[in-house]
C-alpha cells in the first residue's frame, strides 16, 4: 500500500448521522469557489446546492428537466442551471463541451443524480437504466470534465448508497439482460458508484484531484418516486395512511445531505481519498454478519476497481487518462 492510500476506518470527525450540511460547514468559506452537483434541485440534491451557496460557492447544476430545476432552486442566489440527461451520452458531451467553452475551472464535483429500484428500463445501446444513469453518465461526465477538474485539484464525490450490500458487478450481465431484479440492479449501480471513486482517487491523485464515495442515510425523498406505496408499507417504511413508522431511522433531506458536503469541503479529508463514508466519517467494512452497514469489500476492491473503469471507458468512448 503506498502512503496515499487511506484507510478503510473512522477518522472521528465530530460529526455524525443527525448533523445537518449547514453543521458541517461551520466555519468554512467557500467564497470563489464552483461546484457542480448533479440531481442538485431535488430531495438532498437541493439541500447540497443551498448549503454550498451558503458557505459563498457558486454551484452549476446540470438538469434533465430544466424547467423543474429552475422551480426547485428559486430563491437559492449564485446557482446556474444547464441541460444534462445522464441517460444520453450525446447529452452528457454537450454539457461538458458547454460547460468547458466557458473556460471556469471546478473545486467541487458532487455527483448525487440517480434512479432507484426502477421497473426495466433500456437507455442507449439497450444498456440498463440504473447502470446507465447513476454511473456511466457519472463517468461519462466525470472524464469529459477532466480538463476543468484537474487544474482547480477539485474533490469528486460518487453518491452510492447502503444499496451497494445487495449487488457486486456483474462481470458476467451488467445489463442485466437475463432476470432483471430492481433492487439487485440498483445494488449494482451503486457499488459501481463507489469502485468509480476507488480507481478515480488512484488515477488523480498524483494531480491533487482527490475522490469519495459515500451513502447518505435513509432519507425519503422524490428517489422513491418508483416504489408503490405497498412496497413501501411491506418494507416496514410506512403505514398503510402513509405515515413513517420509524421516524428515528430516516433523516430529513438536510442530515442526508451532509455527508456528502462533507466530503466535498471537509479540512479533515485533505491528503485522504479512496474511501467510503458515511454518517460524516468514514465508514468502517462491512462486518461478516450480513448487517448492512459499512462498506462492502466488494465496493472498495481496487481490482475490481480497475476492471470496471476500463469496461466502462470501452462502453462510452471517454477516458481522460487513456494513454
Amino acid at each position: 500500500m503506498s502512503d496515499s492510500t487511506t484507510p478503510q476506518h473512522k477518522i472521528g470527525s465530530g460529526f455524525g448521522a443527525r448533523s445537518t450540511a449547514d453543521d458541517v460547514l461551520a466555519g468554512i468559506d467557500l467564497t470563489g469557489r464552483l461546484a457542480l452537483v448533479t440531481g442538485g434541485y431535488s430531495g438532498i440534491g437541493v439541500e447540497t446546492t443551498r448549503a454550498l451557496t451558503k458557505a459563498g460557492a457558486r454551484v452549476v447544476v446540470p438538469a434533465r428537466r430544466v424547467g423543474a430545476a429552475q422551480e426547485g432552486l428559486a430563491g437559492i442566489d449564485g446557482v446556474e442551471v444547464d441541460e444534462l440527461d445522464l441517460g444520453d451520452l450525446d447529452s452528457v458531451r454537450g454539457f461538458a463541451e458547454r460547460f468547458l467553452a466557458s473556460g471556469r475551472t471546478l473545486d467541487i464535483v458532487i455527483d448525487s443524480a440517480g434512479i432507484m429500484a426502477c421497473p426495466e428500463t433500456r437507455v442507449g445501446p439497450g444498456w440498463e437504466a440504473q447502470f446507465a444513469t447513476n454511473h456511466l453518465g457519472h463517468f461519462a461526465l466525470v472524464n469529459r470534465l477532466w480538463p476543468a477538474i484537474e487544474p482547480g485539484g477539485a474533490r469528486v464525490v460518487s453518491v452510492s448508497s447502503t444499496g451497494h450490500h445487495a449487488s457486486p458487478v456483474r462481470w458476467d450481465d451488467v445489463h442485466w439482460r437475463h432476470g432483471y431484479d430492481k433492487w439487485e440492479a440498483y445494488g449494482q449501480a451503486k457499488t459501481a458508484n463507489a469502485l468509480f471513486a476507488v480507481h478515480l482517487d488512484r488515477l488523480g491523485r498524483e494531480r491533487g484531484v482527490r475522490a469519495f464515495s459515500l451513502h447518505p442515510g435513509g432519507i425519503l425523498t422524490p428517489l422513491q418516486r418508483h416504489l408503490p406505496k405497498e412496497e413501501m408499507v411491506e418494507r416496514g417504511w410506512i403505514d398503510a395512511d402513509g405515515n413513517l413508522l420509524h421516524p428515528e431511522a430516516f433523516k430529513t433531506p438536510e442530515q442526508g445531505a451532509a455527508t456528502q458536503v462533507w466530503a466535498a469541503t471537509s479540512p479533515q479529508l485533505n491528503g485522504m481519498g479512496g474511501v467510503y463514508l458515511d454518517d460524516c466519517d468514514i465508514a468502517e467494512p462491512a462486518p461478516a454478519d450480513g448487517s448492512r452497514v459499512g462498506v462492502k469489500e466488494w465496493a472498495m476492491d481496487p481490482e475490481q476497481a480497475a476492471r470496471l473503469w476500463a469496461l466502462s471507458a470501452e462502453l462510452t468512448g471517454v477516458d481522460a487518462f487513456a494513454a
